[in-house]
């Protein structure tokens, strides 16, 4: 179990560089600097996502973490939390940073879809880290409101 959590982080860390990568690339291409191209930015950046994601099918079988269209969903629902969690956190200039972040986060999403995917694992430790993952959410709220001073 340990061994196919840790195949499934390396390869979503991969992917979740190559993503950042791909959306930086795609979003200097299209030069966005006022917000009549913020639909057709935002758009690609939501296409480039869904097809790494689609992509992700395969990358997990090639490393053996079966069944791989379930933790590549789970991942998927996994980094939607993270992406919400993530804005309460004060963001950084350095692009290092930033694609370390998103390996980070890719890494983190294949190591709970690996989990809560286990055939061994306890429905009640699948419950509590879907629970656990979900209060990720008002707890970024709060800090968010706290930061502001709200």
């Amino acid at each position: 179990m340990v061994a196919r959590m840790g195949r499934a982080a390396g390869a979503c860390a991969a992917l979740g560089v190559l993503w950042w990568a791909t959306v930086r690339l795609a979003w200097a291409g299209i030069g966005c600097t006022d917000w009549g191209c913020l639909v057709p930015a935002v758009g690609t950046v939501v296409a480039i996502t869904v097809a790494l994601l689609a992509g992700a099918v395969p990358v997990l079988e090639r490393v053996d973490v079966r069944p791989a269209r379930r933790v590549a969903l789970v991942a998927a629902g996994v980094l939607v939390v993270l992406r919400i969690a993530g804005e309460a956190l004060p963001s950084w200039t350095s692009q290092a940073a930033d694609a370390l972040a998103a390996g980070a986060a890719f890494a983190g999403a294949g190591v709970v879809a690996a989990f809560v995917t286990e055939a061994k694992v306890a429905r009640r430790w699948k419950v509590t880290t879907a629970l656990a993952l979900l209060a990720l959410v008002p707890v970024a709220l709060a800090v968010s409101l706290m930061r502001s001073g709200l």
